[in-house]
């Protein structure tokens, strides 16, 4: 999951209410822990959850609290201490909820929205081929160049989604993306982020199901200086 696909989601909001899916919380949490912009948005997430919670489980308190018999004569200065104590817990409340919606979450859609447009790549490599062995396409990259791999995404199986990955030779995964099966059969653009790859074997490959591998396409990527 990239930084772009994690906004259109709206990931950080559904991780936070436990509304993600296992297999995109995964890959949620994969993103974040190298992606700024979605940590910041968790913890001010997560703090506005918290002061909820806290004011609820006040008003909750209070509301449940066993009636005791009325006796005017003697109210006591605690009676009227209450609501000096509910108003900061409201006031905090309020302060969170319009540091999240004028601060926060519009300063996170602000990056997010130049981190699309700055995000452009220079080169663009169409990946022919899904079987291993043989001639593999050749990438040429200067270093830090981000760049485009296109494919023809023709499944051996057809899914409702997939889930590619860019592996190396150790077969750790560098990168993944997500697929919809109203994608199968045409022709795809992965852009890959500049610095992430060096010099070596890799293979792009896309499983469905319960991981059952539909496509793959190996390459080799040549440093060029």
């Amino acid at each position: 999951m990239d930084h772009l696909e994690a906004v259109r989601l709206q990931a950080a909001e559904k991780y936070v209410l436990g509304e993600l899916s296992s297999e995109f919380r995964e890959q949620f949490e994969e993103h974040y822990f190298d992606c700024s912009e979605c940590t910041q948005e968790l913890k001010a997430l997560t703090t506005f959850v918290t002061a909820s919670r806290m004011v609820f489980d006040e008003t909750t308190a209070f509301s449940a609290a066993p009636a005791r018999a009325p006796r005017p004569q003697r109210l006591g200065w605690f009676h009227w201490l209450r609501p000096v104590i509910a108003v900061p817990a409201i006031v905090t409340l309020a302060a969170v909820v319009i540091f999240q919606n004028a601060v926060t979450i519009p300063s996170a859609r602000k990056q997010a929205a130049v981190q699309s447009v700055a995000e452009v790549f220079e080169s663009s490599y169409h990946l022919q081929g899904a079987t291993r062995g043989g001639n593999m396409p050749t990438v040429t990259l200067h270093p830090n160049e981000n760049f485009a791999l296109d494919f023809d995404f023709t499944p051996a199986q057809v899914f409702s989604s997939y889930t590619g990955t860019l592996m190396d030779t150790s077969g750790h995964s560098v990168t993944s993306f997500s697929l919809t099966g109203e994608q199968t059969n045409k022709e795809l653009h992965v852009v890959i982020r500049g610095g992430i790859v060096h010099a070596g074997n890799y293979e792009l490959v896309v499983v469905g199901g319960q991981n059952s591998e539909v496509f793959h396409v190996p390459f080799v990527v040549v440093s060029e200086s």
